[in-house]
C-alpha cells in the first residue's frame, strides 16, 4: 500500500511478490545460452517462489476508504502512518469487498544491452557500470534517471576514445532488463561473470568500506548541482555532519547479485533517500521536470561522479581499494554484536580473525604503495597484477557456499546481506540465528549463535589470507 505524503495519495506502488532473487527457472546458474538448463514451470522449487494467495497493491486513498467502513478493533498504531484520525477498525465487516484478480502465466525474453571498452593492459579484468532499464510504469526516476546518466557517461567516454584514450582494464556499460521482477537477468550475469567492481547511480552513497577513500576523493572534484561554488562533498558532509557512507546490507537494488552472491566490490550512488512517486504512475517526465530535477543539473553531476569513479578503477595501475577502512568497520560491527549478545556467546573468534585481517590490510597497503611507484616493466606488471588479485579476491573470501539458511542460500556474503527485522544490520547469518533461536532452549540458542560466529570468523580469515596472497 502506498502511504507517503499527501500530494500523491492516489498513487499505487507496484512491486514483485516473488520470493527471493533471480530467475526461478535457473536458480543459481546462468540460463542465457539457448538450450541451457531450466526448471519446469510446475517444478516444486519454482512453485514455492510464488505466493498462493492473490494480492493487488492499492493506493492510500483506496485503503482509507475501505478502513473507514470497517468495524472491530482499532487499527494498530504502527499501521497509522498518516495523520488521519477518522480511520475505522480492522474488521470483520460489515463491508463486503469485491476483489477481482486476473493473472497471466507466460515466459518472456529478457534482453540486456552491453557496451564494452576493451582494456589495453588487463583486458580480462572488468569494471562494470550498470543500471536497469525496465520500469513498472513510466519510470522517469526509477530507472530512467540512471539510464540517462549511463548514456551520458557513454558519450563522454566516446569523446575520450576519439582522443586516443583506452582504459587499462575493460569497462562494461550495462543496461539490465527484468530487474523489477526480482533481478532476474542480473542473477544470470552474476552467476557467470567475474568483475573487479560494480556500480550503479544516484548520489546518496552506499558502498563497501574498501571503496570509501576513492569515493570521497572523487566526490571532492564534482561541483554541487544545487549550491553554486561548492562541491558535492561539501554539501554532503554538511548535511550528514561528516563523512557518512551507508553499507549495502539490504538486497534492494542492482548491486545485490554482485556483492551478496558473487562477492564483487560494489557501490550504489543516487540523490536522496526516497522519492514520493516510487513505483507509481506519477513517476513520469512531468514529475521530474516539476519536482525532481527541473534543469537536470543533478543528472549531470551524477554522470560526472560515476564516470570519474569508474575511470579511477579502470586506469589506476593498483586498484584503489583500502582494506584498512574495512577493518575499522568490522571492529565496529563486532563491538555492536558483543553488546547485543550480552554474554550469551563469545565474539573471540571474530576478534582473532579481525586481528589477522587488520595486519594483512596494513601489509597489502605497504605493497600497494611500493608497486605503484615502480617503473613499468614486464615483471613489474606481473607483480602489480598479483597485488590486484589480492585486493580483488579478498571480498570473495567473505562468501560462504552454504549461504544463509532460513531465507535463501543464494545470499552468500557473511558481512553484508538481508537482515530484515533484526537489531543487527550486518553479519546476516548471525542476525538470522538471533531471530531463529529466540524460542529455543538456552543451550540450543547459544550453540546456534556460536556456530554462526565461527562461520563469520572463518570468512574474515579467508579474506585476510587473500590479502596476504594465500589461497583460501
Amino acid at each position: 500500500m502506498y502511504t507517503e505524503g499527501e500530494r500523491f495519495r492516489d498513487g499505487v506502488e507496484r512491486g514483485t511478490v516473488m520470493r527471493g532473487l533471480g530467475d526461478p527457472l535457473s536458480p543459481g546458474w546462468a540460463s542465457a545460452v539457448d538450450g541451457g538448463q531450466r526448471l519446469g514451470m510446475k517444478d516444486d522449487e519454482v512453485i514455492r517462489r510464488f505466493p498462493k494467495i492473490p494480492s493487488m497493491p492499492i493506493s492510500a486513498e483506496t485503503a482509507e476508504t475501505i478502513l473507514r467502513s470497517l468495524e472491530g478493533p482499532m487499527l494498530p498504531q504502527k499501521w497509522r502512518k498518516s495523520s488521519r484520525t477518522d480511520l475505522g477498525g480492522v474488521g470483520p465487516g460489515p463491508t463486503v469487498l469485491n476483489f477481482t484478480y486476473q493473472g497471466e502465466e507466460k515466459l518472456a525474453i529478457i534482453k540486456d544491452v552491453f557496451a564494452i571498452v576493451r582494456g589495453s593492459e588487463e583486458h580480462d579484468r572488468y569494471v562494470l557500470l550498470g543500471n536497469h532499464r525496465d520500469a513498472w510504469t513510466y519510470g522517469a526516476v526509477d530507472p530512467n534517471s540512471g539510464t540517462a546518466a549511463l548514456l551520458d557517461i557513454a558519450r563522454r567516454y566516446s569523446l575520450l576514445i576519439r582522443m586516443g584514450w583506452r582504459p587499462r582494464r575493460t569497462v562494461v556499460l550495462c543496461s539490465w532488463d527484468a530487474e523489477e521482477f526480482g533481478m532476474l537477468d542480473l542473477d544470470n550475469v552474476s552467476a557467470s561473470a567475474k568483475a573487479d567492481y560494480y556500480s550503479r547511480a544516484w548520489t546518496f552513497h552506499r558502498g563497501i568500506p574498501q571503496l570509501d577513500d576513492i569515493l570521497v576523493e572523487v566526490i571532492k572534484k564534482i561541483k554541487d548541482p544545487d549550491v553554486e561554488g561548492t562541491t558535492v562533498f561539501e554539501q554532503w558532509t554538511a548535511a550528514n555532519k561528516g563523512i557518512h557512507i551507508l553499507r549495502l546490507s539490504g538486497a534492494d537494488s542492482d548491486f545485490a547479485p554482485f556483492l551478496h552472491h558473487a562477492g564483487i566490490p560494489s557501490v550504489d550512488i543516487y540523490y536522496g533517500k526516497d522519492f514520493p512517486v516510487y513505483h507509481t504512475a506519477f513517476d513520469s517526465y512531468d514529475w521530474m521536470i516539476t519536482y525532481g530535477d527541473p534543469f537536470f543539473h543533478r543528472h549531470v553531476a551524477v554522470a560526472g561522479l560515476w564516470g570519474l569513479l569508474a575511470l579511477h578503477l579502470a586506469d589506476e595501475p593498483i586498484l584503489p581499494f583500502s582494506y584498512i577502512s574495512y577493518a575499522t568497520e568490522l571492529q565496529a560491527y563486532i563491538s555492536t554484536l558483543k553488546v547485543l549478545l550480552d554474554g550469551s556467546a563469545t565474539v573471540e573468534p571474530l576478534t582473532i580473525s579481525l586481528e589477522h585481517f587488520s595486519t594483512a590490510a596494513k601489509l597489502v597497503e605497504e605493497v600497494k604503495n611500493m608497486r605503484a611507484d615502480e617503473a613499468s616493466t614486464g615483471l613489474v606488471e606481473l607483480n602489480r597484477r598479483m597485488v590486484n588479485d589480492r585486493l580483488m579476491l579478498a571480498e570473495r573470501g567473505l562468501l560462504d557456499v552454504d549461504g544463509l539458511h532460513h531465507g535463501t542460500r543464494w545470499f552468500r556474503h557473511l558481512v553484508y546481506g538481508p537482515s530484515d527485522g533484526s537489531k543487527l544490520s550486518v553479519f546476516p547469518s548471525i542476525a538470522e540465528a538471533l531471530q531463529e533461536s529466540s524460542q529455543m532452549k538456552k543451550e540450543e540458542k547459544e550453540a546456534m549463535i556460536q556456530h554462526e560466529i565461527w562461520r563469520v570468523s572463518r570468512a574474515i580469515q579467508r579474506a585476510a589470507d587473500a590479502l596476504k596472497g594465500q589461497v583460501f
